[in-house]
């Protein structure tokens, strides 16, 4: 991102995110998530209707999280690496995830095992559909342009079945996964039977049919020899179903938002106790990280009030950046919102809200590096958070 006036090289964002790891693993930190991108946004902020015009640089530079782990597990001991979120839509669909991360397991099984690690993947269909329909996931039809935002999730799913079925070694094809069904139920009237006239359908049919979006006959993916216990698998979606449907296959735990509300978050530790694949064991509270952004101000120097203003203040001036690279504008409810779901203050002031906002079992996934390019600020705040903070918990 473009602050004060100045877009950092590709070399020093990669450089400073494999600094940065190797300080969050002599901190004691568990896992390094890392998010994902494709293709620059800049063409996409002057088609006619741009995307995130405000935003002046790139979202992010990281395109394949199985490289950053080959490297950050050579330059560290104990902590884990995982993708946040890789997209199984792109870069040859969901065949070619489950190839690439069972290559990875078998090249990487000595260094894991030897180390006591495993690799993360957080997977789902990504932010920003330009990408995916690079790939040809798109509407392919006038109907699917009119149920997209239905269709879409019904794509995820198939990918999803597609991903884990290969990962697990299964000999699958396309006929294998259950056909994609819009159903009736999900529209108002006048919507299904728009939607029926172009399928050329009655409209009073329970639901139509969706063609699949990746064919191919039955394939069984290489390497075959691979032990999926050094792999861990998480769903970026919150949809019940869909994450309840993927534990018939595999273990898959699940991501949440910053802002998602309490009682959602209730809500799916207890349907996931009861829907969790067994051979995951029981499901436990850690296994859906809570994303937090946290401004933790430990300066010497200062007394606890200085220290609690200063945080306040990096916390207002990192959501206002955000909303000014969002929407052009400052939204100052926006703003405030962001500040109440993020942890500030001095390590006592912290200390108190983690305690009080989160479950003692809970597992954080922790933000330090908003509206800073400065490594060391992002490192700083690691190490206070860690050392004033993350011990006492």
């Amino acid at each position: 991102m473009n602050l004060d006036g100045t877009v950092p090289p590709d070399v020093m964002l990669y450089n400073n995110l494999f600094e940065q790891i190797q300080a969050a693993d002599k901190l004691g930190f568990k896992r390094a998530w890392v998010g994902e991108a494709h293709f620059s946004i800049r063409p996409e902020q002057t088609k006619p209707q741009p995307l995130l015009p405000h935003f002046n640089g790139e979202l992010c530079i990281n395109t394949d999280i199985l490289q950053i782990a080959h490297v950050a597990y050579t330059q560290t001991s104990r902590i884990e690496i995982g993708s946040a979120i890789r997209n199984i839509l792109v870069n040859g669909g969901p065949i070619a995830h489950a190839e690439a991360v069972r290559n990875f397991l078998t090249i990487q099984h000595d260094n894991l095992r030897r180390t006591g690690r495993k690799l993360n993947i957080g997977f789902g269909i990504g932010r920003f559909e330009y990408a995916n329909a690079v790939y040809g996931v798109e509407p392919r039809n006038e109907l699917e342009r009119k149920a997209w935002s239905s269709i879409r999730g019904l794509i995820l799913k198939e990918a999803c079945e597609i991903f884990l079925r290969l990962l697990k070694g299964e000999l699958i094809g396309s006929k294998d996964i259950p056909e994609k069904k819009l159903l009736r139920e999900d529209f108002d009237e006048t919507k299904w039977s728009e939607l029926c006239s172009l399928a050329g359908q009655s409209a009073d049919l329970p639901y139509m049919i969706i063609p699949p979006i990746w064919n191919f006959e039955p394939i069984k993916i290489i390497p075959e020899e691979v032990e999926l216990d050094l792999l861990d698998l998480t769903v970026g979606s919150h949809d019940p179903s869909l994450q309840e449907y993927l534990n018939q296959f595999h273990p898959v735990k699940v991501f949440n938002l910053s802002v998602t509300p309490n009682h959602v978050i209730d809500e799916t530790h207890e349907r996931l106790k009861k829907c969790f694949h067994p051979s995951g064991g029981s499901w436990q509270r850690s296994y859906m990280p809570r994303t937090i952004m946290i401004f933790v101000n430990a300066e010497k120097g200062l007394s606890a009030a200085q220290q609690s203003k200063k945080a306040a203040e990096e916390a207002k001036d990192a959501m206002t950046a955000y909303w000014k690279a969002m929407e052009g504008t400052v939204d100052e409810k926006k703003v405030a919102d962001g500040m109440e779901n993020a942890l500030y203050g001095n390590p006592e002031e912290v200390l108190k809200q983690l305690n009080e906002r989160f479950h003692p079992e809970d597992r954080l996934m922790t933000w330090f590096d908003f509206n800073t390019n400065d490594k060391e600020i992002v490192i700083r705040r690691m190490t206070d958070f860690m050392e004033f903070v993350g011990k006492r918990c």
